[in-house]
């Protein structure tokens, strides 16, 4: 889903379709300012968004609409354009994509300005999009949006440490300056709102998601030996990073109350990803004696499987934004509980697409998962009604409609104004925005 947010006064456009804009008639050169190691995240994203630009569907006479470039970043000494690449930079160079990184020989190099202004010149790009905190500060400091168009992802924090409460001063100072603002949910749009960034300027388009790959059944059944499931046991899944905001444990107090509320039932809790809490949570599960329903599982590279084998997805975090696993999970066509926080409520309808509970309510939550075990009926249709919802968040609608954007930021500006001519309202699945000069 792509919709812009501009507030109140925000209107439908007067004739909405389900057809998407013509591409450019030439191709749009975008460079991207990311910081990455690691194809995970918004780097897996971008390089996804980038693989379709290069797709027969996108591509007309070979020529993409879009044509993304990449700046990152190396810290330490030596020269990081001829070290060995890290996985993301690595993966970018095996697709074709030019690569730029900025050598960093200390935190805070003042140099990394200087870098970033020469290779903007030297790219020349149409737009300007930077991901996450570090790189929307630069280009506010370099004084880059005030030459190019440039759009800010804003990917959200769900942490609330210090360092993140820093970090966000940050945004403060520099997302308000960002011709456009894209960020996952309906929830971090009004945050960004309150933070001072223009209703009118902010994109929500929630993450995309592939269908799963198809696992065999020798895959499942050597997955569930590896584990020591027992072919009677059923299977809770979760996955994301053990950290607190994921609310795990609320999930291992919800597997307790489960074990009470129905002693028969015989199942397994896998835990799929790391995290700073494993430790504190593999003592809990000891604790309240969950050894045996409980495993932690670590981080995997490829969790198709497990959405494979399992019965029902557990998402327990107090906070989130577009969670891919819940994404995930609703494409594997796995019954879902998920706390009802951030963007979760726009993704999944409670009753309809998955069952939504309150935050940190163990009993609501463990009332949820035996639902989905011991009501077959129930199961089954959140799995075929999840299964068709999920079809509104393909990376290829989701593509479209970033190309909408990159099409709308760079319409015409008065010079040194920062801003649109007009600001435009859309309907997610419109043809044309509608002028609103009101904003």
């Amino acid at each position: 889903m792509c919709d812009d947010v501009c507030g109140s006064n925000a209107r439908p456009p007067a004739q909405a379709s389900t057809a998407f804009p013509p591409f450019p008639e030439t191709t749009m050169k975008v460079l991207s300012i990311i910081e990455a190691t690691t194809v995970t995240g918004p780097a897996k994203n971008l390089l996804n968004f980038c693989r379709l630009m290069q797709s027969p569907e996108f591509a007309a006479d070979r020529k993409p609409p879009v044509e993304v470039s990449i700046i990152t970043f190396h810290r330490g000494s030596g020269n990081s354009q001829h070290s060995s690449p890290n996985a993301f930079v690595k993966t970018a160079h095996e697709m074709g994509i030019a690569v730029d990184v900025i050598t960093e020989r200390f935190r805070f190099n003042p140099d990394v300005v200087k870098q970033l202004r020469a290779i903007v010149a030297q790219r020349a790009p149409d737009v300007i999009q930077t991901h996450m905190i570090k790189s929307h500060f630069l280009v506010k400091l370099a004084g880059l949006g005030k030459r190019y168009p440039w759009i800010a992802y804003h990917h959200g924090y769900t942490s609330t440490d210090r360092k993140m409460l820093a970090y966000n001063q940050l945004n403060r100072w520099s997302l308000p300056s960002a011709d456009r603002v894209i960020t996952v949910c309906e929830a971090f749009a009004k945050r960004l709102s309150h933070a001072g960034v223009r209703p009118a300027r902010i994109s929500v388009c929630h993450n995309s998601v592939e269908a799963p790959r198809r696992v065999s059944t020798d895959e499942r059944q050597a997955l569930r030996n590896k584990f020591r499931i027992a072919d009677d046991e059923r299977v809770i899944i979760s996955v994301g990073r053990l950290s607190r905001e994921k609310g795990q444990e609320d999930l291992l107090h919800a597997i307790a109350l489960l074990r009470e509320m129905d002693p028969t039932l015989r199942f397994k809790l896998l835990l799929i990803g790391d995290g700073p809490e494993r430790e504190q949570l593999e003592t809990m599960a000891n604790d309240l004696r969950l050894n045996e329903d409980i495993v932690f599982v670590g981080h995997v590279s490829d969790v198709a499987p497990f959405y494979a084998i399992a019965d029902v997805f557990a998402l327990s975090s107090h906070s989130e934004g577009s969670p891919n696993a819940l994404l995930e999970a609703m494409a594997a066509g796995v019954p879902s509980v998920a706390t009802a926080v951030g963007g979760v409520p726009e993704i999944a309808t409670s009753g309809e697409t998955a069952l939504l509970v309150p935050p940190r309510d163990a009993h609501e939550f463990a009332d949820a998962l035996r639902t989905i075990l011991r009501q077959p009926d129930w199961a089954e249709k959140l799995r075929t009604d999840a299964s068709a919802r999920v079809l509104e968040f393909s990376p290829e609608a989701h593509a479209r409609r970033l190309i909408r954007i990159y099409q709308d930021v760079t319409e015409p500006r008065p010079i040194g104004s920062g801003s649109y001519k007009s600001t435009c309202a859309f309907d997610s699945l419109a043809t044309t925005p509608t002028s609103d000069t009101s904003a």
